[in-house]
């Protein structure tokens, strides 16, 4: 039975492109990216170019995680009097527990630095810590729909920090040949960014833009898997989201992802059209932000979001339906379905 569907009220979003989500969608529409030198060398002894974040200081580590999301919520939480601002259920989306050189303190000291940098109190029993990766924010808008359907909660905020930019992180990519660099075209460029995204159920704001469904399903032949892959685990996802959402894959207007070079991900992305697609459509962009802010890890559900918001609020989306699907490193496929008026 399809569920209720989600208000995305507002959104916020700080990355290597812009300080804000109209800044951050001004540049991913202009084609702009922000690549740049690292300090890190990869095993060629070349520098590797990423997508870093310019703060107003040099902050590394989960400091800048704390930095780089602080103005993000506040952007987001913006359009709410300040009264309504304490006491949300913070659902925070970080990178999955595998992650190579996982930063220390993202499933417990985190949270309370957040709250300490936005002057904000979050729902103690609600919220929680999602550690799933480029999938989290799915899994995060499912518990958000959950949460608005079984309590009096009005809103509730999603918010996803990440960066690849960390020593160990680049070793361990670099050594598995996923880095974009001069010896390797099939790989992306590792970035930072952080993002917010309030939903809610009643309307507020300009041009409410709802999610109507949500899928997540596994897949077994993942990136470092010897399985032949044939798109079965997104497939499924994209088939829940769209039973849910009581729509074909033709009525979908575009898609965004969170594809960021690997040709792995770009294979699936083919698949699943050839599985789910029925009907032709003349066009049908796929759009995927990466290529401007690189990939970003957890923060890249917040970045479709925001670039399915700003589209919509801008008037240059193709259309008033839009599919986002993710595809998690070790097998999570996540998908849902945007529309608005």
């Amino acid at each position: 039975m399809p569920g209720r569907a989600l208000l995305i009220t507002n959104v916020g979003l700080v990355t290597s492109v812009g300080l804000s989500a109209a800044a951050t969608c001004a540049a991913i529409r202009a084609a702009i990216s922000n690549h740049t030198e690292t300090a890190y060398l990869d095993s060629a002894g070349e520098w590797i170019f990423g997508a870093q974040v310019s703060l107003e200081a040099q902050w590394r580590g989960r400091a800048k995680l704390v930095k780089m999301l602080g103005p993000a919520i506040d952007e987001c939480l913006a359009i709410l009097p300040a009264a309504e601002r304490q006491n949300l259920p913070l659902l925070l989306c970080v990178a999955e527990p595998e992650r190579p050189g996982r930063l220390d303190g993202l499933d417990d000291a985190l949270f309370a630095s957040i709250e300490q940098e936005a002057s904000l109190r979050f729902h103690q029993n609600l919220s929680r810590v999602i550690p799933q990766g480029r999938v989290s924010v799915t899994i995060a808008l499912m518990h958000a729909r959950q949460i608005l359907e079984s309590s009096s909660i009005r809103h509730v905020l999603i918010a996803a920090c990440d960066s690849l930019l960390v020593g160990t992180t680049l070793a361990g990519l670099d050594s598995d040949n996923r880095l974009l660099t001069a010896a390797n075209s099939n790989g992306f460029v590792p970035g930072e960014a952080a993002g917010a995204v309030l939903v809610s159920r009643d309307e507020l704001g300009e041009g409410p833009i709802r999610c109507v469904g949500i899928g997540v399903a596994r897949e077994t032949a993942t990136i470092v898997s010897d399985e032949p892959l044939r798109g079965e685990g997104l497939t499924q996802a994209v088939r829940n989201a769209l039973h849910d959402a009581s729509c074909a894959m033709h009525d979908v207007d575009f898609r965004i992802t969170d594809n960021s070079g690997e040709h792995y991900y770009f294979k699936e992305a083919a698949l699943l059209l050839s599985k789910t697609l029925r009907q032709r459509k003349e066009v049908f962009d796929i759009w995927h932000p990466a290529d401007c802010i690189g990939e970003v890890g957890a923060a890249a559900g917040t970045a479709a979001l925001a670039v399915a918001v700003m589209s919509a609020r801008k008037g240059y989306s193709p259309g008033p339906s839009v599919l986002v699907h993710a595809s998690g490193d070790s097998g999570t496929r996540a998908a849902f379905v945007l529309r608005h008026s």
